[in-house]
This record gives C-alpha cells, sequence and structure tokens, in this order.
C-alpha cells in the first residue's frame, strides 16, 4: 500500500437535508441502499477515514431515526437539523462545530458517495494558499444556450468547468461568509457563498467518479440486476446427533456431525447466497474454531446471509435445494422445509424448491455414510 503523508487536521459537513425524490427511492436518496450500505454512509466513512473530526451531517426534519441508523459506529458524528435551503442547511452545520474551531472544513454532498482521499489531499493541500478550493473537471462537450427548448447561442466550453464537491474551506472564513450571506437567490453551492464574499477559489482536478446520485437509474447503473449463487456442503453421519434438514428436525436414527446442528441443506443454501454477492463463505462468517458456534442452529446463519444480501441492495428471487442422501426419505418433510426456509429468508414459500435425489448407491452418499446439499440463488436488484 501507498504511503501517504498525514492530512492536516480538518472537519468535515454533509449536506443531506433534502428529499431527493426525483432518485425514485422509498426514503430520501442519501438513506437509501447504494452498493450495500445506505448512500450517506460512503462518504461519511471515507471522510473519517480520512481524519475528519467533527463530522457534522445535516439531516431533514423528523429523519433523526434514518439517520442515526444509517451512521452507527463512525467515529465523530454529529447530527445536525438542516434548514429550508441547501446554504441554510450547510451555515447551521458550521455553526454546530464553532466550539471545534477547525482550520480547515470540507463540505459535501450526501448523494457523491464516491470519495477518494486523492481528492481530499488535492483540496487541502490548495488551502494553504487560498480561501477555498473546488474540485472540477473539465467539459467535453459542446455547449448550447436554451430558450424555451431552442437553441439561442453557444458558450465556449474552454472557460467552463463541471463543479463538485466535497468542497474545501478555511473554516472561519466560510463561516463568515455563510451568516454575510445577501444573495437574493438560494446558492447553489458554497463557492458562490465564497466568491461572494471576496474569497479567493481555487480549482483542483476532481474525479468522475465522483458523481451526484439524482435519478432513479443512477440507483441500478453499477450493480448487475441479476446475481446467481451456489452453495456445496457435506456432513457425515452420527450416532447420538439429531437430524437437522432445512431447518427441519428429522426422525432418524442418526443425525449429522458437525460443530453447529450440522444441517446440510441450511449451510448449502447460506454458501450460496453468501457467493452471490461475493461475500466468501459461512466458514468465514462462523469459523467451526469458535467456540460460541457449537451445537448453534444453522437458523441463525441463514438469517444472517439473508441480511447481507438484502444489505447489498438485492431481494431473493429464488433457492433451488437438491438434498443428496440415500436415507432418510425426504418427501415427507419437503413443505415443511420450504415452509421454514421461506420464514427464514422473508419470502414466499413460492420462491423456494426442494427437491431430493439419491446417487443409486453409489459413493458416500450411496452408502449411506453421510448427505450432502447443493442450492442455487438467484437475486434481483432492489430498485
Amino acid at each position: 500500500m501507498e504511503d501517504r503523508p498525514p492530512l492536516p487536521n480538518f472537519a468535515a459537513v454533509i449536506v443531506a437535508a433534502g428529499q431527493g425524490l426525483r432518485a425514485g427511492q422509498s426514503v430520501p436518496k442519501q438513506f437509501a441502499m447504494w452498493r450495500g450500505k445506505p448512500v450517506v454512509r460512503h462518504s461519511a466513512e471515507a471522510l473519517a477515514n480520512a481524519g475528519a473530526n467533527p463530522i457534522i451531517v445535516a439531516i431533514p426534519e423528523n429523519d433523526g431515526g434514518a439517520a442515526a441508523d444509517a451512521l452507527a459506529g463512525i467515529a465523530g458524528i454529529r447530527l445536525v437539523v438542516g434548514g429550508a435551503s441547501r446554504q441554510a442547511s450547510v451555515q447551521s452545520a458550521l455553526k454546530a462545530m464553532a466550539h471545534d474551531n477547525p482550520s480547515y472544513v470540507l463540505i459535501h454532498d450526501a448523494a457523491r458517495p464516491v470519495l477518494k482521499v486523492p481528492v481530499i489531499e488535492r483540496l487541502l493541500a490548495s488551502l494553504v494558499q487560498h480561501h477555498g478550493a473546488i474540485p472540477v473537471l473539465m467539459v467535453v462537450d459542446s455547449m448550447s444556450v436554451d430558450q424555451d427548448g431552442m437553441m439561442q447561442g453557444s458558450a465556449s466550453r474552454d472557460a467552463l468547468r463541471r463543479v463538485q464537491t466535497p468542497q474545501a474551506f478555511r473554516y472561519g472564513d466560510i463561516l463568515a461568509a455563510h451568516e454575510n450571506w445577501q444573495g437574493n437567490q438560494t446558492a447553489g453551492d458554497d463557492a458562490q457563498v465564497a466568491l461572494a464574499a471576496g474569497l479567493s477559489v481555487a480549482h483542483v482536478t476532481g474525479d468522475e467518479d465522483l458523481k451526484k446520485l439524482t435519478f432513479a437509474e443512477d440507483f441500478v447503473s453499477d450493480i448487475p440486476l441479476v446475481r446467481t449463487g451456489m452453495g456445496y456442503d457435506v456432513h457425515r453421519f452420527a450416532a447420538g446427533r439429531e437430524l437437522w434438514l432445512g431447518g427441519v428436525l428429522i426422525d432418524h436414527d442418526r443425525g449429522l456431525a458437525g460443530h453447529s446442528d450440522a444441517d446440510v441443506a441450511l449451510h448449502a443454501i447460506v454458501d450460496a447466497l453468501l457467493g452471490a454477492i461475493a461475500a466468501g463463505d459461512i466458514g468465514d462468517h462462523f469459523p467451526p474454531s469458535d467456540p460460541k458456534w457449537k451445537d448453534a442452529a444453522s437458523s441463525r446463519f441463514t438469517a444472517h446471509a439473508s441480511a447481507l444480501v438484502a444489505d447489498a441492495g438485492y431481494l431473493i428471487s429464488n433457492v433451488d435445494l437438491t438434498i443428496i442422501c440415500e436415507a432418510p426419505k425426504i418427501g415427507p418433510y419437503r413443505e415443511a422445509m420450504r415452509e421454514k426456509i421461506a420464514c427464514l429468508l422473508g419470502v414466499d414459500t413460492g420462491f423456494i424448491s426442494v427437491k431430493a435425489t439419491t446417487t443409486e448407491k453409489l459413493g458416500f452418499t450411496g452408502r449411506e455414510e453421510g448427505i450432502a446439499a447443493q442450492a442455487i440463488v438467484t437475486l434481483m436488484a432492489h430498485t
């Protein structure tokens, strides 16, 4: 890993007080799931990992619970209720860190989740010479002046830049600029407020990945709509053990050997779920070397994997489970297994298939030395 010089001390503001209606989500877009986390958490973690402290997050009124859940466990986070405009929200957040009196502050839009350290480094370095700094990108398309849907002229792209966030400022300067803001219109960003106060605002190179999530399609374009995972597991028979398959206790003279309850069917499903979201395997999450999982119900593993799938932004579309054994007979328990698995995964039983087969007396299952199971799951993006 590349060694980087330490960054100067700085604080951060994350503007997350809007409603994000154009994004078409069931919650304000800053709290919607994106790449496995709430949108606001991505940049909050990036800022915290870069050393920002405090991080003041301006949130909508009456949304404190959603914000607290989305940002739980991140060091330095404090919440303030935003105002009627972006400028008012930022001003409230800046005032909330007055007793911290940081030298520098980065002001960032929650809807830009991919924030990289090099951008932060360039912004803070620029503050040595300037009151403020903003990340910008070149304009590569031709520009047209629009009036009522008609072209009225063109503009030179050479002098134009696309502006991103975070925008960096010397704290005292930007606080004073916001307190003295007299603009007739709401400020589009903090650079406008700074410029109106006579502050110098430098351009630094931005990043194409710092794009803003605005529309519903922005929440599905970066993840596959469909993902598939496969799981396979084997356990040998052992005397004196209960036999659990698919979360159902089976009447049989032997159970399966394992550190947990050895439910080979649920283990296969768990591995399939984890594989579909590239989250490792069951041993990574529940190592057999950990005594706390001794004789644990595999239903706990299944519920955990299901929650990870939901956190990744997916719904379970189908589970196809095949149990491979000579005995016991699976048919009498099939519907009970389907219902139990559906309950654990929070889906309808119509999404769950349970099948059984033998190996015609061949191999270890044919010799009734154990049971194997294979599962395939299909996930759909939660749009």
